[in-house]
């Protein structure tokens, strides 16, 4: 599996400050530690940068190349920030992300062409947020075809169904499992990533960790390719790396309908079980769920 670190993102309290006053040692540190924990992509988050964008992007490109060999995966919505990055990028980038809004569609689009670039594909269609597996599929579908058409290689596509937090709507989480479930057969060829730490936003930052893991785990049933992540979580790098086969057997069973008896499982089993059947939906989210 891919792995992308996502700790350079202008939204993070602790290195978004240095990413706004152009403080290179902390985000060269910070590359090099990411690199170092297993890293195949860094993630360069700088938001929609509307201001100064292009400057920005060109910069943190420059910066953690000059310290670190991994590719880079360019992440704004700002075009033209988006451009400057390619440029001055060496060997192939990955675009984060492209849509089918019209406006991101027409823009984004030639850039992975022009540049060679691999894309990220974000199932946001003109109406917002698909509703369920279906409409991703339908988007999917659409959207790979626009990319083709335009270019693109299909295996330079990555498919991102849009993860969103459990704590708002399990219904989406649930989409999206079922969306994976039939991913290899839509569009073959291409491959899928996710955005991993959005399942657990607006949980309890100990808790955040055990839905990460095991929702990575569900979606490796189903072949993920690729995962953007943070970088620091030994457990979830050793999961994504087939070290764990034991825990990722325990949580495809429970998938596959098995009910765990938990007195019978490991104080780590039981999280991963207990967690699963959460975000399955068979047990209603709350802080607790550890605790029942």
């Amino acid at each position: 599996m891919i792995l992308i670190g996502e700790n350079i993102n202008i939204m993070s309290k602790t290195i978004g400050a240095a990413i706004r006053n152009r403080d290179a040692s902390a985000i060269q540190e910070l590359a090099k530690q990411q690199a170092e924990a297993g890293m195949d992509y860094l993630d360069l988050n700088i938001g929609p940068a509307r201001r100064d964008g292009p400057e920005l992007m060109e910069w943190m490109v420059k910066t953690v190349q000059e310290v670190v060999e991994l590719p880079l995966s360019l992440d704004t919505t700002n075009p033209d920030a988006m451009e400057a990055g390619l440029k001055v990028h060496r060997g192939k980038a990955l675009i984060n992300s492209i849509s089918l809004q019209p406006e991101r569609l027409e823009r984004m689009l030639p850039l992975a062409t022009t540049y060679n670039a691999a894309m990220v594909g974000l199932l946001w269609g003109t109406e917002g947020m698909p509703r369920d597996a279906d409409e991703r599929a339908a988007l999917c579908v659409e959207l790979v075809q626009r990319a083709t058409d335009a270019g693109v290689s299909p295996e330079d596509i990555l498919i991102d169904p849009i993860v969103t937090p459990v704590s708002a709507d399990i219904g989406q989480v649930v989409s999206v499992i079922e969306f994976m479930s039939a991913f290899k057969e839509l569009v073959p060829g291409c491959r899928s990533i996710v955005g991993l730490s959005n399942v657990s936003n607006g949980t309890p930052s100990e808790l955040r960790p055990h839905l990460n893991r095991t929702y990575l785990a569900m979606l490796m049933k189903y072949g993920l390719d690729a995962a953007i992540v943070n970088a620091f979580d030994d457990e979830l790098i050793k999961l994504a790396r087939g070290e764990m086969p034991e825990i990722l057997k325990l949580v495809h069973r429970i998938m596959d309908g098995e009910k765990p008896n938990m007195d019978e499982l490991s104080e780590k089993e039981r999280i991963y079980a207990k967690t699963t059947l959460v975000l399955m939906g068979k047990v209603v989210y709350s802080h607790s769920w550890l605790e029942v």
